[in-house]
């Protein structure tokens, strides 16, 4: 049987049918391709289930995809000054916000408070007091041989709150040296819950989403300075998908997601 191979002309018509095959694929998948952009969030610890029930609301929307880290906001902030790429940093403190807005890190005037929220003071879920918070409070007795757990107060926002509640009631010398200090504030809800400690200093909205402690005091508001959490862009990583959700997070459904969760909206 003869073996006939084809010609040079067969072969570059076959060639470059097989490309315009190709480049008609390319052509139909390049849209979709374009829609599946990402932007990654860095955002304090205590935001994690309320940001991270926004963020699915926002994709479910479209195609985009929304990438969230949570910490401290001081490690955050200092992620981002040492150039990790974030699109946007959402701080418990103003402090982290202005430590980066003095480094020209944030994008000019995107700055925005997205909620606020409130101190308590937690125990073990089978604790059945409750505890006044005030000048009269005995927090060293209440303690026994424990410790008290909180976000480090040299630089976790919860703990920094939390002294200034302390010093606020004269306590602050008497518990200063049995702290349980917690890299960021769900580090001390944990504490909480699994015992090892008796009481513990959280926001309201990380006693909320745990089922292993109670809320057994509220601290005043006039205790400490207002708790907000300021939100801004990240300058250099200013994107059209960073900006769309940077204003989801201000509107009426995150909102909505933020006051369920326990924190405070306007």
């Amino acid at each position: 049987m003869a073996i006939r191979f084809p010609s040079h002309l067969a072969l570059r018509c076959a060639a470059g049918l097989l490309a315009g095959l190709l480049a008609g694929l390319l052509a139909v998948a390049a849209p979709a391709l374009g829609r599946a952009a990402e932007a990654t969030i860095f955002a304090a610890a205590s935001t994690t289930n309320a940001i991270s029930e926004i963020a699915a609301l926002f994709e479910a929307q479209g195609e985009d995809r929304i990438v969230a880290s949570f910490a401290s906001s001081s490690i955050l902030a200092k992620q981002i000054e040492n150039g990790a790429p974030a699109d946007i940093f959402v701080s418990a403190s103003p402090r982290w916000m202005d430590y980066l807005e003095a480094r020209g890190l944030v994008v000019p005037g995107s700055r925005r408070d997205l909620a606020g929220n409130r101190l308590v003071l937690i125990a073990p879920r089978g604790e059945a007091r409750s505890i006044a918070i005030g000048p009269a409070l005995d927090l060293p007795g209440l303690l026994g041989r424990g410790r008290l757990a909180m976000g480090d107060p040299d630089h976790v926002p919860a703990g920094i709150y939390g002294r200034r509640a302390l010093e606020a009631l004269g306590l602050w010398s008497a518990v200063a040296q049995r702290l349980a200090r917690a890299s960021d504030v769900r580090a001390a809800l944990v504490m909480v819950g699994r015992g090892d400690t008796p009481l513990g200093i959280v926001y309201a909205s990380d006693a909320a989403m745990s089922s292993r402690v109670r809320v057994v005091g509220r601290f005043p508001a006039e205790l400490h300075p207002p708790i907000h959490y300021p939100a801004a862009l990240v300058a250099g990583r200013d994107s059209l998908l960073a900006r769309r959700f940077f204003a989801f997070l201000g509107g009426a459904e995150a909102r909505a997601v933020f006051a369920r969760h326990g924190f405070t909206v306007r």
